[in-house]
């Protein structure tokens, strides 16, 4: 912990604010600080928009443990999610100019589309996708798991179970957002990645932002992503999400997100050019979908009366303001973007720390701050949150520690469980036997090293630092055959036979 408020407090040194804190942001740089020292966070980037113009912006701490680099405003992250409301905004331009409605039929554009349910398939709307109603299993594996392209990602989308509820309620799912890019690309004419280009980094002067993860990834100027192991930050090689695509592929930095808000809050222009009408970024702000709240939320915001999801943003009161925001994580980089349109203030807060709520607890002390609110630690708040979790996360890894049948073996001899097994949805896993143990590969990422547990249970230990546990259970059939594989990722897979 030392050594990283070291580097923190170094960083700062060699890092100059580009604008003066202002009376309401006195003393922010001192309560980012300590609060990242508290969260072990790497490295922070921020900035903070009022009245169409930039108040302040900067980076805090390093792109990469005990390396130099220094965060800036020009630093690149990841992010994630925040990426949705991109992907609406170029829906909205083609709106705008004619050539695509939000009611418009999904197959109009994507005439090969198939889902599990026919109906829905061909009811499905631009809406729905937008407002996650769609009522499909979220299946992130497709995408995070899988060595899916995006267009693999959805043709595989076909396998998935049929809707639970089709505009029913609301369940976030990233699949909607994929596809919601790739109408968006279609309509166009071109493709969702040169869209965003064509339709906001290029009018916004947004050149530290791309679409591709070769670009960012080649870039000097991007940070690092860190998880926590044995309660320390250490850093993780990004991984490739293009196929993630309009749901949160995008890449960018403080000081480019800023420009995006700035657009958002002077009503859809930017430097006097009219990027969208002002009725579509209004029903972009409408509450489309009611969402439940949560035990969490109820206590730390127990004056909101609502919560719903817009167009690509989640939506609340808070203080007796509409607020328009949204969370972002991939890459174990944590983003949170927040706006309240009727006092022309927002902020975009972005951290290279998997575990990290710290964004969104500055993007409050920054609100509250503008809105001449009552100072509150939110930072403590949201850590004392995050410390729960993870005594809880003790406890139930402690808990199945406990309730592993010890003494027991394996019924077959390792070499039987070895071979091909494949489901619809996620294709093809190996396992084989190396070493004295098997071996499972589903990509050059996603390889474990298998370990007896129990009976047919093995624990999984992936190779690559970051993905935590897992367990494979083997089952057998009537003539003492392993007939199937579970995989808490990839769900069951059943053994190919020559």
């Amino acid at each position: 912990m030392r050594r990283i408020l070291l580097v923190l407090m170094l960083a700062l040194r060699s890092t100059t604010t580009l604008h003066a804190q202002s009376a309401p942001l006195a003393g922010l740089d001192a309560y980012i600080t300590k609060a990242m020292a508290d969260w072990q966070v790497p490295g922070l980037t921020i900035a903070v928009v009022r009245n169409d113009s930039v108040i302040y912006e900067r980076g805090f701490g390093v792109r990469e443990l005990g390396k130099p680099g220094l965060v800036d405003q020009n630093t690149m992250f990841p992010i994630a999610s925040t990426t949705k409301a991109f992907t609406v905004g170029a829906l909205g331009t083609l709106v705008d100019e004619g050539r695509l409605k939000w009611d418009d039929k999904v197959s109009a554009y994507l005439p090969t589309l198939q889902l599990s349910d026919a109906y829905v398939t061909q009811q499905l709307t631009v809406r729905d996708l937008l407002t996650h109603r769609i009522g499909l299993a979220r299946s992130d594996n497709l995408w995070l798991v899988a060595p899916f392209t995006r267009a693999e990602v959805l043709r595989h989308a076909r396998y998935l179970a049929p809707p639970a509820g089709f505009r029913v309620e609301y369940g976030y799912n990233n699949l909607a957002y994929i596809l919601a890019g790739e109408v968006a690309g279609a309509a166009s004419g071109s493709n969702w990645d040169d869209l965003i280009a064509q339709r906001w980094f290029q009018p916004l002067g947004m050149t530290r932002s791309t679409t591709h993860f070769a670009l960012a990834n080649a870039d000097a100027n991007v940070a690092q992503s860190h998880i926590r192991v044995d309660g320390k930050a250490v850093a993780v090689p990004r991984r490739n999400y293009d196929n993630i695509g309009g749901a949160g592929a995008i890449f960018s930095s403080g000081h480019d997100m800023a420009q995006w808000v700035r657009m958002h809050l002077n009503g859809g222009t930017y430097n006097g050019k009219r990027l969208l009408q002002p009725a579509t970024l209004k029903e972009m702000y409408t509450p489309q979908t009611a969402m439940r709240s949560d035990s969490v939320a109820d206590r730390m915001f127990p004056s909101t009366n609502f919560r719903a999801y817009g167009f690509g943003w989640f939506l609340q009161d808070y203080n007796g303001r509409k607020m328009v925001h949204h969370s972002g994580s991939i890459n174990w980089t944590r983003t949170h973007v927040g706006m309240i349109p009727s006092e022309h203030i927002g902020v975009v807060v972005i951290a290279n720390l998997n575990t990290s709520n710290l964004q969104q607890a500055v993007m409050y002390r920054v609100l509250d701050a503008l809105m001449g609110l009552p100072a509150r630690d939110w930072s403590a708040e949201y850590l004392a949150v995050a410390r729960r979790g993870d005594e809880r996360s003790d406890t139930q890894a402690r808990a199945l520690d406990s309730s592993r049948v010890k003494n027991t073996k394996p019924s077959l001899a390792l070499e039987q469980y070895a071979g091909p097994y494949v489901s619809d949805v996620y294709g093809e896993v190996k396992v084989f036997v190396e070493n004295g143990h098997l071996v499972l590969r589903y990509s050059d990422d996603y390889t474990a090293d298998l370990e007896h547990w129990n009976y047919d249970t093995f624990s999984a230990r992936w190779r690559r630092t970051g993905f935590g546990r897992a367990f494979a259970v083997f089952t057998l059939d009537s003539r003492a055959r392993v007939a199937t594989l579970e995989l808490d990722e990839l769900g069951v897979l059943r053994r190919v036979r020559p």
